[in-house]
Parts: C-alpha cells; structure tokens; sequence
C-alpha cells in the first residue's frame, strides 16, 4: 500500500470515528477531541520544523541545477526561460482563479466555523503589511532573523541572491558549497520521510478531532476544498493546447491524439518520471526531432511543475478563506512570488513531502495558518491527479514551442491534415 493511500485511509478512519462519536454522544465527543487533536498538532510541528533547512535548500540546489542545465546549450538555456515565464504566469492565474472560484462558490459557513473550531490555536502569522511595506521588506536586513520570524518572501529572496552567488564561484568552491546544501536537503528528507511514516496516527487523530466538531460536515469542507483545488490545476492544464497550437504550431486536435496515451500513464502512476517514455513518444508524433525532445522533455521532468504554482498558492488561499482572512496585494504578490520561487526546487520530491516544503513557506509568506495543511495533505491524492495531468501535458506542449523556435517545424503526416492537425 503506498503512503498517499495509508494516510488517506487513516483520514476516513479518523472521520468515521469521530462522525459515529458525534452521533452516539456530541459532548464526550468534542471533549475526547481535545485530547486527541494535540497529536495531529505534534504531528504538524514535527513536519514544520524541517521547513526553514528544506526550503533553503531546495532553493540553492534548484538553482545550482537550473544554471547547471543552461550550461548545456541554447535549447535548455531556451527552454528554462520558458519554464520560468510558464511557471510565474502559472502562480498569477493560481491566484485569479481561486479567488474567483470561492467568490462565487464559497465555503459554507458552518463548515468553516467547524474547521476553525478544530484549529483554536490557529491564527494569522504576525501583521499583514500594506503594500509599501511590502516593498520594503523583500530583501532582509537579517537573513537569520527573517528564517527564526518565519518570514519566508525575504528568506527566500536572499536565498535566491545566495544560490545564483554560488554558480559565480570557482567550480571547486561551487562543488563543495552545492555538496553541503544537496547533504542538508538529504537529511531533512530522511527526517521527514520518519515524520511521513507516522503520518496516519496524526491525520487519523485531525480527522477525529474535525468530524468531532463539524460531524458530516467535515466531508462536504473537504470535498469543496478537492474540488476548487483540483479546478485551479485543470485551467493550467487546459492552457497547454493553446501554448502547443499558438507557440508550438501544432493544432489542438494533433496535440490532443499525441499526448494521449503519456496521459493515460499519469493517471495510472501518479507520476511525471513514469510518463516520460510515453511523453517522448507523443513528441515523436509530433514530429518533434529527438535532439530536442531527448532534451527538454527530461529537463522539464526535472526541474519543471507547472501546475505547482497554481495550486500550491490555491491551497494557502483556500485555507486564508476558510478563516475568513481577505487576502490583499501585499499578501497576494508575496504568495504568487514565493509559489513560482519555490516550484522548481521541489519538483523531484514525492508529493506528500513537496506539499509541505512547498505550501507552508507560501502560507507563512501571505500570514496564512498552517495548522490545516496536516489535514488537507491527507486528500492531497486526489488534486495529484490533475497536477500529474497538467504537468505531463505542459511538458510536451512546451517541448513543442522550444522545437518550433530551434529548428524546423514539426512534420505533419497526411492523417493529420485531413484531420485538422
């Protein structure tokens, strides 16, 4: 049984428990929920204090690998600038669409109270700053301060000055530095893969403690939560064919048989890694030469998720929603940076460890809880769905504009034309 499936099992224990509690007897219910939320809350903390080292360094790996694979010609050089300029714009509509969708499909009260109720201790992290303020804090005066205060937007800009120093550096000092960082990012991952492993004895008592207080409740606020989530991922996705037809040349009937079947791998296996040999042979459809598909496509797998952005930064929305907090240009330009920065470090982590090492810094970057995250990352298997689809599916539409503008275009066979392709 794989691990998403063991704490999403643990998730509906815990509910059905606490929603048969409930019915049988409401007070002893809610009263043996405050003893049984506090090893949820342990089980969060023991995740949230690997963050901070995580974090930092993903962000210098993810760098040094980033500046290590333009290295290797104008075709990566070509296609990381893409993934940039897709993954930016990718935050950008994360925080269009789901501020729309709860605008007009709102969490039901009673449901947010409950889940509140579930989450006392929760509470926005410090002050929200205006805009000007903003501004003036995005670059710390005192990197060490900004990681001790959570404040992650400035730790993260001066961690992104600190990795792009480093490929400045002679190769010897750039080895060793990139070493230390790769070994920090190592341990961590081993701690929280032992966090991960305990994962159903803390989701299982959240998901107690929740039904205890929301009963059947509890289901609908997480289903609405999949729901909106999921519908953030799928606009990313949609928009691969009208990069693939108006970048990439290739029409969206064409695209749409090509990439098929590497699209029935991803819903099979969850991941982008398994779908490549599939994505490489839906860009030889294509007519996508190999030279260029042979690398793209495994850089794209490497360093690039372009439904991260949307719907990591839909998630820290989504919780500021459920505790009534109204994000602002400050919190939301501080959400969209830190979700577009902190994607391309955490592209080659499993998904319950690249939810927490890429959601929190952008919940505490906006003054977001993120006491909730250890109760969503329990259904965070459904939302992976589309986020495997959507990835797949970009991947080879952005392997076709890089194709498009590095060589001749994409041969078209008879079939194709007769068929609109």
């Amino acid at each position: 049984m794989s691990q998403a499936t063991r704490i999403f099992l643990s998730l509906i224990l815990g509910l059905a428990i606490g929603i048969a509690a409930t019915a049988a007897n409401p007070q002893a219910a809610v009263s043996a929920a405050g003893w049984v939320e506090p090893v949820g809350i342990a089980w969060l903390n023991a995740l949230r204090m690997t963050i901070v080292p995580l974090v930092v360094a993903l962000v210098v790996t993810g760098i040094a690998a980033t500046a290590e694979a333009a290295r290797a010609g104008r075709v990566a050089g070509r296609a990381i600038a893409l993934f940039l300029v897709v993954l930016w714009t990718s935050s950008a509509i994360g925080a269009v669409v789901t501020l729309g969708l709860l605008d007009l499909w709102p969490l039901a009260d009673s449901s947010a109270q409950a889940l509140r109720n579930t989450f006392q201790g929760a509470a926005p992290v410090g002050e929200v700053p205006s805009f000007g303020q903003f501004l003036g804090s995005i670059v710390p005066s005192n990197p060490i301060s900004a990681a001790a205060t959570d404040s992650f937007l400035p730790l993260i800009v001066f961690t992104c000055v600190f990795g792009f120093a480093i490929t400045r550096l002679p190769d010897g000092q750039r080895r060793t530095l990139t070493g230390f960082f790769e070994a920090l990012r190592d341990a961590m991952l081993v701690i929280i893969g032992w966090v991960l492993w305990i994962a159903p004895l803390g989701v299982a008592a959240l998901g107690y403690a929740v039904a205890a207080h929301a009963g059947t409740a509890a289901l609908g606020a997480l289903v609405h939560y999949v729901v909106v989530v999921s519908a953030v991922g799928v606009v990313v996705w949609v928009l691969a064919y009208p990069v693939a037809w108006i970048g990439g040349g290739v029409a969206p009937p064409r695209f749409f048989r090509a990439i098929i079947p590497a699209q029935a791998v991803a819903i099979s296996t969850q991941s982008s890694l398994a779908s490549l040999p599939a994505m490489l042979g839906g860009a030889e459809r294509l007519g996508i030469p190999v030279a260029t598909s042979g690398l793209v496509l495994p850089l794209a797998v490497a360093l690039f998720r372009a439904t991260g952005p949307c719907m990591n930064l839909a998630v820290a929305i989504y919780v500021a929603h459920v505790f009534g907090i109204t994000p602002g240009p400050a919190q939301l330009a501080a959400g969209i940076a830190a979700a577009a920065i902190t994607t391309m470090g955490a592209v080659s982590l499993p998904g319950q460890v690249s939810f927490v090492s890429s959601i929190a810094p952008i919940a505490l970057a906006m003054g977001v809880p993120i006491e909730p995250l250890a109760l969503l990352v329990a259904v965070e298997m459904l939302p992976d769905l589309v986020r495997t689809l959507g990835n797949v599916t970009m991947d080879v539409a952005a392997t076709s504009v890089i194709a498009r503008h590095s060589g001749p275009p994409p041969e078209k066979t008879a079939a194709d034309s007769l068929l609109g392709g």
